[in-house]
């Protein structure tokens, strides 16, 4: 019988004899990617090498990289509970930009089934062709070769991306083997990432987006890891894997994926939150609350010993913090449920999460009027629909007490590098998520270590000093004049907000002293001068110890800082 161990084991010796590195897996949280919530395929890290493949060499000495990496996916998360369907699972992959092609792709994914595996390929395909996209003759004629006789073509199934609004993208070819059941599972795609779409999928299945061809020709595989181990030892559930506990119910799996899924998202650094993937995670904790009297405890202690040697998991008492809230929350709801009371008032006033609603209401044969509730949350789904996008103003991804001291520590960021490298360095871009602030400015060389510490003394030193921050409505011409930093091609109006952190707040005083109009006057010295939407905190004494993770290179001439308040 295999274990996922050694499953991981073989894959990554497999591959490094072929001349492949081994690359980590990337957090649950894609980094300069706001178009996903959560990472949920391997070559998400990769994505940028795709269009640069002559930057693979530079960052990993090598065109060809192969990786376990952890993904979520909740597109199915009601299918949850079957033998196959996971919210949380491991994806195998190896990648190439531009180090080999379709015939040693297809190659190395024939010989790691059959022979390393021992496991016999049912059938195969190849996409058909379609629009500007040709018939994928050589991949069809590859696996003949290499003695496949079944092979068959297939349509959009087997064009493959992009991941997000737009990125690469391209035809497919997948692997099928028969499970316990004698039933055909694909259990391994291979994507040929030979354009570059500018829309997302949606849109390019619409007409609406359009296909580029790439100049390299870029491989990028994906295998499930839970799905493999179930066929490879002829099980009928990937919860007969080692990587469960042989969940039986529908209730029992869903709280198992649950949890497991929980502890990953957290140990990577999210909270339960209304918005985004703090709203994802709050979902999943509430459903796997719901689906178990038990406390969470012991099931993360389980899971933690089933990857002990693979992942550091610790989420920090989040989810033990959320379910407290939430077992009390459906205690009352549960009982304003049986009354029949409104679903929006259940959700307002209960917090009662209308997709519960809607499972307990299923469960009993009761209509729900979903239109009507999305009518009177319409406001509040706008809300968070802008927060999941990652869309508001100043690199935000959402207006959460955690976000917003980071974004005032952003300010006190940049003031602090103009210290210490000079009043040239300029801000670039920024993203700003309860979990850390990423800026980038311009800068044509690494930081030393000296200058990092000088940097996190200064901002931690304005910190403690308890300083205000306010905000003043004036016209740009002024605020260019007074020298308030704006970030790089951004476009202003005429009029603009911008927030100062200095010693104390800006005395008023009377404009004219007959009418006795009162203006606020401009600090006459502040550490830091912003032109910003907002929102910050009030005073610099909320913030906690400020810490730079990472100085890295972004671009030529820009620098990225990756910074949390500890």
């Amino acid at each position: 019988m295999f274990t996922s161990d050694e499953i991981r084991q073989k894959f990554i010796k497999f591959f490094e004899d072929s001349g492949h590195t081994q690359r980590p897996s990337s957090s649950l949280v894609p980094e300069g990617d706001i178009s996903v919530l959560f990472t949920t395929a391997g070559m998400q890290q990769f994505k940028p090498y795709y269009t640069a493949p002559e930057n693979a060499v530079r960052d990993f000495g090598t065109k060809n990289i192969v990786s376990i990496q952890k993904c979520v996916r909740t597109g199915d998360i009601d299918e949850v509970g079957d033998s196959t369907h996971l919210t949380f699972f491991e994806m195998l992959g190896n990648f190439s930009f531009g180090g080999y092609g379709r015939k040693e792709a297809i190659t190395y994914a024939h010989d790691f089934i059959k022979k390393e595996l021992g496991l016999e390929i049912s059938y195969v395909t190849f996409y058909k062709g379609e629009g500007s996209v040709p018939r994928d003759e050589e991949s069809a004629q590859i696996w003949k070769d290499l003695g496949v006789s079944d092979v068959r073509e297939d349509g959009s199934d087997v064009f493959w991306g992009p991941t997000g609004d737009s990125g690469p993208c391209g035809p497919t070819t997948e692997i099928y083997c028969k499970n316990a059941d004698g039933v055909d599972v694909e259990i391994w795609n291979i994507v040929f990432n030979e354009y570059f779409c500018d829309g997302s999928r949606e849109k390019l299945d619409k007409g609406e987006a359009t296909l580029k061809k790439l100049d390299v020709l870029g491989i990028d595989t994906g295998m499930g890891l839970e799905r493999l181990l179930t066929v490879a030892n002829k099980f009928e559930s990937v919860y007969e894997t080692d990587l469960f506990n042989n969940e039986k119910t529908k209730e029992e799996r869903i709280f198992a994926d649950h949890v497991k899924t929980s502890l990953f998202i957290t140990s990577d650094g999210v909270v339960p939150a209304n918005t985004g993937a703090g709203y994802v995670l709050r979902r999943l904790i509430r459903r796997a609350v719901r689906f178990s009297k038990n406390p969470l405890a012991e099931e993360i202690k389980k899971i933690k010993n089933t990857y002990k040697n693979v992942y550091e998991l610790d989420d920090k008492g989040e989810i033990e913090k959320e379910e407290s809230k939430f077992r009390e929350t459906l205690e009352k709801g549960m009982k304003e449920f049986e009354k029949g009371t409104d679903p929006f008032v259940l959700a307002t006033t209960y917090g009662f999460p209308i997709e519960l609603t809607e499972e307990l209401a299923k469960e009993k044969n009761i209509q729900i009027d979903r239109a009507d509730f999305d009518k009177k949350m319409s406001e509040h789904q706008k809300l968070s629909q802008t927060a999941s996008a990652g869309m508001f103003k100043g690199g935000l991804a959402n207006h959460e007490p955690a976000t917003i001291k980071l974004h005032t520590a952003h300010h006190l960021l940049l003031s602090a590098l103009q210290q210490v490298l000079g009043k040239e360095v300029k801000q670039k871009g920024s993203n700003i998520t309860e979990e850390r602030l990423r800026m980038d400015f311009s800068f044509d060389r690494k930081m030393t270590d000296e200058e990092k510490k000088k940097v996190e003394d200064i901002v931690n030193e304005n910190i403690a000093k308890g300083l205000s921050v306010v905000r003043k409505e004036m016209p740009r011409e002024e605020a260019e004049k007074l020298g308030a930093e704006m970030e790089f091609g951004a476009k202003y109006p005429d009029m603009v907000s911008v927030y100062f952190i200095c010693e104390t707040s800006p005395r008023r005083v009377a404009s004219d002293p007959l009418l006795q109009n009162e203006r606020e006057v401009i600090p006459e010295s502040y550490i830091s001068a912003e032109f910003c939407g907002g929102p910050h905190i009030s005073n610099t004494k909320e913030l906690s110890h400020f810490k730079i993770l990472k100085e890295e290179a972004s671009s030529a001439g820009v620098r990225r800082i990756k910074a949390i308040l500890e």
